[in-house]
């Protein structure tokens, strides 16, 4: 490694079952940096797939690497954990994806953004890679703009100032300072920390040098849980911090109630199908191309795998906020019926 030194970091890699990836990923941190200026913690949130033994067996090989026990399960509070936990010299907290691999200047690139901008924060863009079979049509559909909605970190440009993103880096000192990660928010807490980070503050800085290679859910179902959790977990954040929705945000919900009005009222109405066939239609035919573009057969399935990620992110928001709404209207009921409490002189 050349250039300034860098101050001491830990690499947090919150993990639950990731025996398939584990390795891969350590083994993409380890050549980060000279050994003596960081170290790697594996927060372990109760795997049974052999992710913690191989874990273990590589710490014994590096002495950096420490394996964690995080009884919360959840990726949230592994950093949050990781923070608390880390070692006393330690100023910057780098969370890992233990489903990415990481390019070889990707500590450097994103501390020295974080020490060079002010920036509390560092955000990189995600290039998602597919391995095989229907995983390769999700990673081509979260890769475009029709699956990702101009997402900042997912189509990448210019290293900026923004308001959210992929989250890489932090100032340890400043994120505890602003209680680190809500993880009544998970899977959306990144979001909701940086909307609390930006009213302290902060200023969040995307990195593009130091793009990172994600790999998909590998399943329909698996798919669809995800994308239902994020989908839920934003509609809380927007509901909590009272943030208007973005418009790539609006368009799976008009997707999802323009679909389901379409078939619904079919019956009585057939013109009203249109809107959800030249939704499927498009979809489709996009993936077609793609796949004769590419001559794989698989990114056949990218209009499926779109139309899995759009309906279940907008089915998790519209739940998430149908919720809020009747919990909020029982609430103002209890107020206007509750009588006023009765004292005496």
């Amino acid at each position: 490694m050349t250039g300034h030194p860098l101050p001491f970091v830990t690499i947090a890699i919150p993990v639950l079952n990731e025996a398939r990836y584990i390795r891969a990923c350590i083994e993409s941190l380890l050549v980060q940096a000279p050994f003596d200026t960081f170290e790697i913690l594996i927060l372990d949130g109760g795997s049974t797939d052999g992710t913690v033994d191989i874990a273990a067996a590589m710490a014994a090989d590096h002495a950096c690497i420490r394996v964690v026990h995080n009884p919360k399960r959840l990726q949230s509070a592994a950093i949050n954990l990781a923070a608390r936990v880390a070692a006393p010299e330690s100023t910057v907290i780098l969370r890992a994806d233990a489903h990415s691999v990481y390019p070889l200047n990707y500590l450097r690139d994103c501390v020295t953004a974080l020490t060079s901008t002010g920036a509390t924060s560092v955000v990189v863009p995600m290039r998602t890679v597919g391995q095989r079979g229907f995983q390769k049509a999700v990673a081509a559909a979260q890769n475009s703009r029709l699956g990702n909605g101009g997402s900042p970190h997912r189509v990448g440009g210019c290293s900026r100032f923004v308001d959210h993103g992929h989250h890489a880096a932090f100032d340890r000192q400043f994120f505890m300072a602003v209680g680190g990660y809500n993880d009544a928010f998970t899977p959306n807490e990144d979001a909701e920390h940086d909307c609390r980070a930006i009213q302290a503050g902060g200023r969040i800085w995307m990195c593009v040098e130091a793009t990172v290679t994600y790999f998909p859910r590998r399943d329909p179902l698996s798919l669809a849980r995800q994308y239902f959790r994020h989908g839920g977990a934003r509609a809380r954040t927007l509901l909590a911090h009272r943030i208007r929705p973005k418009l790539r945000q609006l368009a799976s919900l008009i997707i999802l109630t323009g679909c389901a009005a379409g078939l619904a009222l079919a019956p009585a109405n057939p013109v009203t199908a249109l809107f959800p066939v030249l939704y499927a239609a498009s979809c489709l035919t996009w993936g077609s191309v793609a796949a004769i573009r590419d001559r794989d057969p698989w990114l056949l399935a990218m209009g499926p795998a779109a139309m899995i990620m759009h309906l279940s992110w907008g089915a998790g928001f519209l739940r998430t906020c149908l919720i809020h709404a009747v919990t909020a209207g029982r609430i103002g009921l209890a107020r206007r019926v509750t009588p006023p409490a009765v004292t005496s002189d």
